[in-house]
């Protein structure tokens, strides 16, 4: 009897031990699957991270791509094709025909013709869909030529007038730029930081607080 009582203690201890071990090893299985998702979700982050940054890289890019172009100023051409006074460049067109017009002009380096049909367009179409951005592009007319005391008002207009306008980020990065050209640290710098605070995570703010930091760096 007591042969029989140790064989069974011997053989459960056995059993005991083989259940430990296959918990064991699903428990090490269980790990592994774990660690391995772990590290395929941080492969995704860091891929999502990448590509985000490339993208915000190319935008910003494109942004100050578009800024250099405009500020290359060129002369006059002369009297050809200058706008009258009271006229659009496409007075039988409709507001988005005299808009594109307009913005060809600007795009054109034609900023004095620009202005005006951005002006005259203004005036003739107060009400359409395209208005703020005519606002925001008749200041950025004044800006690329340097006119920053006109350029100002302009821009500030659309943010007036315009509260939900998508160009009401580059038109307050543009009021705190005028601002800075003109001497105005103290209202340059409470621009730019309306941005940076307002509107994060946007091309606009980032260039907000590059300008920032130089007027840190020029203790201004």
């Amino acid at each position: 009897m007591l042969l029989k009582l140790n064989e069974l203690d011997r053989r459960l201890a056995a059993v005991e031990r083989v259940v430990q071990n296959d918990s064991l090893v699903q428990l090490v299985t269980r790990v592994d699957a774990l660690q391995a998702e772990q590290a395929e979700l941080r492969g995704m982050i860091e891929e999502l991270a990448h590509g985000a940054e490339s993208t915000a890289s190319r935008q910003r890019d494109l942004y100050v791509d578009l800024d250099q172009r405009l500020q290359r100023l060129e002369q006059s051409s002369g009297g050809e094709g200058r706008l009258a006074p009271g006229q659009l460049p496409m007075p039988s067109g409709s507001d988005r025909d005299n808009y594109q017009a307009a913005f060809e002009l600007l795009k054109d380096g034609r900023y004095e013709e620009a202005a005006t049909a951005f002006q005259e367009f203004l005036k003739t179409y107060p009400d359409s869909e395209l208005a703020d951005n005519a606002q925001y592009w008749l200041a950025e007319s004044y800006y690329v030529t340097q006119k920053f005391k006109q350029a100002l008002p302009a821009f500030e207009k659309v943010v007036a007038q315009y509260p939900r306008s998508g160009k009401v980020p580059d038109a307050l990065l543009k009021i705190g730029y005028c601002n800075y050209e003109l001497q105005r640290w103290e209202a340059a710098r409470n621009a730019l930081t309306r941005v940076r605070s307002e509107y994060p995570d946007t091309t606009a703010a980032r260039l907000a607080i590059q300008r920032l930091e130089r007027m840190d760096t020029e203790n201004r």
